[in-house]
């Protein structure tokens, strides 16, 4: 695991300057703190900040071939390393270290660019091939490792594990994206590809791209696909004795290491199968760590509790306390452009305790994706019948006016709260569940808007980014698409984006095994009433764990993992957020009406409104503007 970073110059072999790639490289020095290396040679320089896991006394990089004329860096593991290198040996390739590095270096020699398929991994690395003379990037299938580059006026691609690198480039323009703007304050995160700037972007997941100096620049090309591919099984008792084939598979592939390694133990269902799979597994016992709430309506650790004593695993918890907000300030500096996922304070200090006894830890990330977990995948099912019974003609006038007049009643009982439903209702299945999911509705974005930054927009608005990827979706089942949906936005953007800031914050590797694409791959040819039946999500996971974990566990209502933001902002950081909502840096950007600023704040502080999830993404997005104070400009 490790932080990356280079310069190539797409247009001639031009010198690279050694102080930037110095410095741009020293800023992700938290991602991999162990050693640090660097290779320039005409028209490109690589940096790499290690943390070393696997063959510790060797593996260092930039590694190159035999000949000195590929040079590649690497963040990630590649998990099936060992049978590929006994592959590689076969073709008469040569190893000199024990490293998954080494293994990636001959399978590009081997392969070239279709090494990406012989991979079981989470991968982010960077190829420069003197013999073909060319530029190669790719990122791993679901996007667990971090891929950014940009292109500079001068002829530079610059890349790196983090935005900030990309950024101290002297040539690199800071100009706010408009669109990530409106992706930003819909979702609570920019989707890939785009970063909150236009300079830069993000390698989306399962893509390569390939770069032949003086060539006109191309593309990104998508190598991988969660198939959707519905299969036969004997029968579903069947299909559970396979599921926990496949996950001690995963598990078992995640668990190479040659340091510390452990698991978080949250007290769901996801985490608590791999920890419970990992001690079927190993001799020794699991170490395992938690956080705790002292907020029964957010603390889990009782049901994380049961399941280390079940399984005698090494376990230990940490409380954190309802005022634990120093961190805020911080999320804008590790994450770099807005982020508004406020449970990144309780996983920034869980990932702070696993540090402390572990170097690499296995979280349960994955399962509601694959599964079908989500509450909102429930209700989203229940609006696709009531759908499938009208035609959107008639649906938009008669709920499109019911949800007009019905009031949004926050303080009531769910069965009372059909204004979203009504919504939602009104609109396409896409544009129903971007309803569903988006922390500020069309007409709230609209209004918190200012007249520049709606014209600068023209018209765009995020649905768009769900109804790409809708529109390349291998599959038509409504539950099976919004799955799919997930896995290319929320998954990539929001979780896995958390779990990698917050984790290499502290230098700490997490792997994911219900991410393996193997995994993946298998879960999503289950058939979809094996996934949500009767209003119970992950139907056949958790019929499958049912000898392996508690039925209160399993049956239990979804807690998520969450922290108090309406009553903060009501009480502890109700000062805080009026100074940061409406203070310098939004007023300032041009970018906010002011009146709807002050409508947010005034409206929840005096609880007639809920409104804790845009005040967060807009306390962050101030955090972001302070971060890059003085340097910031709107494109056109």
């Amino acid at each position: 695991m490790c932080g990356i970073a280079g310069i190539y110059n797409f247009r001639e072999a031009a010198e690279v300057n050694a102080d930037l790639l110095a410095r741009i490289t020293h800023a992700l020095t938290h991602r991999g703190p162990d050693e640090a290396g660097f290779h320039r040679a005409p028209g490109m320089g690589f940096g790499h900040r290690r943390l070393s896991i696997i063959d510790i006394a060797a593996g260092q990089q930039p590694m190159f071939s035999d000949d000195k004329k590929v040079a590649m860096v690497f963040n990630g593991e590649i998990y099936n390393f060992k049978p590929l290198r006994e592959e590689l040996k076969g073709h008469g390739h040569v190893f000199h270290t024990r490293s998954d590095s080494e293994v990636l270096l001959r399978a590009w020699e081997h392969w070239g660019e279709d090494c990406v398929h012989h991979l079981r991994g989470m991968f982010a690395f960077a190829i420069a091939d003197a013999r073909r003379d060319l530029f190669f990037l790719a990122r791993d299938r679901m996007g667990i490792k971090p891929m950014f580059y940009g292109f500079m006026p001068n002829g530079e691609l610059v890349f790196a594990s983090e935005l900030k690198s990309l950024t101290m480039h002297p040539l690199f323009r800071r100009e706010i994206d408009p669109l990530a703007v409106e992706d930003y304050f819909a979702y609570g995160y920019v989707p890939e590809p785009k970063t909150i700037y236009t300079a830069a972007f993000k390698l989306a997941p399962a893509h390569t791209l390939t770069i032949r100096r003086g060539m006109p620049l191309p593309q990104p090309r998508q190598y991988w696909d969660v198939p959707f591919e519905l299969k036969s099984f004997r029968s579903e008792a069947d299909a559970g004795e396979q599921l926990r084939e496949q996950l001690r598979d995963a598990v078992s592939c995640h668990l190479e290491s040659d340091v510390p390694l452990g698991a978080f133990l949250s007290g769901g269902v996801d985490s608590s199968a791999v920890v419970a799979t990992m001690a079927g597994i190993v001799s020794e016992p699991v170490k395992t760590c938690s956080i705790s709430f002292g907020d029964p309506k957010f603390n889990e650790a009782e049901y994380a509790q049961q399941v280390a004593t079940r399984y005698h695993t090494d376990h230990f918890v940490r409380q954190v306390e309802a005022d634990d907000f120093a961190l805020i300030d911080k999320l804008a500096y590790l994450y770099d452009e807005p982020y508004a996922d406020s449970s990144a304070l309780p996983t920034y200090r869980v990932c702070e305790l696993a540090r402390s006894r572990v170097t690499v830890a296995l979280s349960g990330d994955g399962g509601d994706e694959n599964f079908a977990g989500y509450r909102r995948y429930r209700y989203h099912m229940l609006e696709e019948q009531l759908r499938a019974m009208l035609p959107l003609a008639l649906r938009k006038p008669v709920f499109g006016t019911l949800g007009h007049v019905y009031p949004k009643a926050d303080w009531a009982p769910k069965f009372l709260r059909a204004k979203s439903t009504f919504e939602a209702l009104a609109r396409d299945s896409v544009e129903g569940y971007f309803h569903s999911v988006s922390l500020m509705t069309n007409a709230q974005r609209r209004a918190l808007f200012s007249p520049s930054l709606k014209n600068k927009l023209d018209g765009y608005n995020a649905v768009e980014v769900l109804r790409r990827h809708a529109g390349m979706a291998p599959t038509h089942h409504p539950l099976s698409l919004i799955q799919y949906l997930d896995m290319k936005t929320y998954l990539v953007g929001d979780i896995l984006t958390k779990v990698d800031r917050a984790s290499m914050a502290h230098s700490l590797e997490v792997r994911v095994p219900l991410l393996d694409h193997q995994f993946v791959e298998w879960a999503s040819a289950l058939p979809p009433d094996w996934k949500l039946r009767n209003g119970e999500g992950k139907y056949l996971f958790k019929k499958a764990m049912e000898d392996k974990l508690p039925n209160d566990l399993l049956y239990r209502k979804k807690m998520g993992f969450a922290i108090p933001v309406a009553a903060w902002f009501r009480g502890p950081l109700k000062e805080k957020l009026r100074e940061q909502v409406l203070g310098g840096e939004l007023m300032d950007s041009g970018l906010f009406n002011p009146e709807f600023l002050h409508h947010l704040v005034e409206h929840h502080q005096s609880g007639l409104k809920d409104y804790s999830a845009p005040l967060w993404s807009l306390m962050m997005f101030a955090g972001f503007l302070r971060q890059q104070s003085g340097s910031l400009e709107l494109a056109a």
